[in-house]
């Protein structure tokens, strides 16, 4: 579990902006330390979770303790499959769209910190999920892992000019996307700092 957060991950449990959180920390409504040496400000877990419960912000991202992932495919064996070893794992929250109208809704509300999107949908294709993700300013830091039976360069490649931060193959160890989605998740930590 989770003891310090820096800005951009409070922000993310409170879902506010980071400049609200660095407003609060810096007229000190909230509470932390500045890591030595730097600018850097930080923000234990009981000092963010007073401040979420005195600002009537709810609790439960905090409590949890879990990444959420939103996992978009329409082979519900192979959801399934990737939902039970996530919970399984115990460190990701997940939910589940069969496709890319779902998915663009869930996104809004649940607002995942990665998508695990298959690219092949039954309504729209997973480039154009990427796309819709990419034009909200506020989902900027949420990470999409692709996955598809294809295998040519130039679409992946596509893929990724449309948004996505990273590709899997199917078929597919599990292990690997577990990896993935860690390093993934990594980079969106440091990017939040």
């Amino acid at each position: 579990m989770k003891t310090v957060f820096t800005t951009g991950e409070a922000a993310k449990v409170c879902k506010v902006s980071q400049q609200t959180i660095i407003r609060c920390f810096d007229n000190g409504q909230l509470k932390g330390f500045r890591v030595p040496g730097s600018k850097f400000r930080r923000i234990p877990r009981e000092a963010l979770y007073r401040f979420m419960r005195d600002n009537g912000i709810p609790t439960d991202a905090l409590e949890s303790g879990k990444r959420k992932v939103l996992l978009v495919d329409d082979d519900i064996d192979l959801v399934e499959l990737i939902h039970k070893v996530l919970e399984e794992d115990g460190r990701f929250e997940v939910r589940i769209a069969a496709n890319g109208f779902d998915a663009g809704m869930m996104v809004k509300e649940y607002r995942p910190e990665l998508i695990i999107l298959d690219v092949m949908l039954p309504d729209i294709n997973g480039k154009e999920v990427c796309h819709r993700v990419r034009s909200d300013a506020s989902l900027e830091e949420v990470r999409i892992i692709c996955m598809s039976g294809m295998v040519e360069e130039d679409k992946i490649q596509e893929l990724r000019l449309a948004g996505a931060d990273d590709f899997l193959r199917k078929p597919f160890d599990l292990d690997v996307l577990i990896e993935m989605m860690c390093h993934q998740l990594e980079m969106e930590s440091a990017a939040a700092a």
